[in-house]
């Protein structure tokens, strides 16, 4: 990764840290976001830019950010969630996921492709879930997002794919992180381990290691693929 500059979007804590972590160690120079104003960087390697992608004005400079700094490798980490019942679905909070899960992938992306796409080499991996692969109750909103957003990777794959850029999701399953714990406490994070083929949540460095992976020079003709890493909890 030395010469290289990664942007992580959402990678202050949980699964983006890890890759944004991951990356440093490879040598990259990695630009980190988040909404936390005080958050401070791992290293002089690291660069911070707090934007709160509901804020289109936030959102706007951002981009005129990001069109300056070269980035070779992106990933679009960020993304909430709120679930409600079918018919309990407020619009306003349907839209401000979409925006977040879905449009500010496509904007950052294109905001990053043309350096990409003037060196003949870039590498996109958008972090996706199983609920973009498969779905449970309340979760119509987000999964709408997800499934989108893999819909988007494989149209943009096969664009860039001449251009020297390979695009990718990676979609997680349970993964060991705060907001694992928040939502499903430890007596459901204990029935849920009883469903997941390997008996345990993933960690976060583990996805990173994927998507470190996909985004690095030994990945020469993986793209367009959506790869889910859940310990076989889909498969089952």
């Amino acid at each position: 990764m030395q010469g290289k500059t990664a942007l992580v979007t959402g990678g202050t804590r949980g699964i983006g840290r890890a890759i944004a972590d991951r990356l440093l160690q490879s040598g990259a120079q990695v630009v980190v976001t988040g909404t936390r104003a005080g958050f401070k960087p791992a290293s002089s390697a690291e660069r911070y830019l707090p934007v709160d992608f509901t804020d289109q004005a936030q959102l706007h400079q951002f981009l005129e950010t990001v069109r300056g700094l070269g980035i070779d490798i992106l990933v679009n980490n960020a993304g909430i969630n709120k679930i409600a019942e079918f018919e309990s679905i407020q619009i306003e909070d349907f839209d401000i996921i979409e925006q977040v899960n879905l449009r500010a992938p496509l904007l950052i992306t294109q905001a990053v492709l043309p350096a990409m796409r003037s060196r003949g080499w870039g590498r996109i991996v958008n972090i996706s879930s199983i609920f973009g692969v498969i779905s449970r109750e309340q979760r119509a909103s987000y999964s709408s997002s997800k499934f989108a957003l893999d819909g988007m990777t494989a149209a943009l794959a096969a664009e860039v794919a001449p251009l020297g850029i390979l695009a990718n999701c990676v979609s997680p399953g349970f993964i060991d992180t705060e907001l694992t714990h928040s939502v499903l406490g430890e007596k459901g994070i204990e029935e849920l381990v009883k469903k997941v083929p390997i008996g345990r949540l993933g960690r976060p460095d583990e996805v990173a290691a994927l998507v470190v992976w996909l985004a690095g020079a030994e990945n020469t003709y993986l793209s367009g693929q959506n790869i889910i890493i859940d310990g076989g909890f889909c498969r089952v």
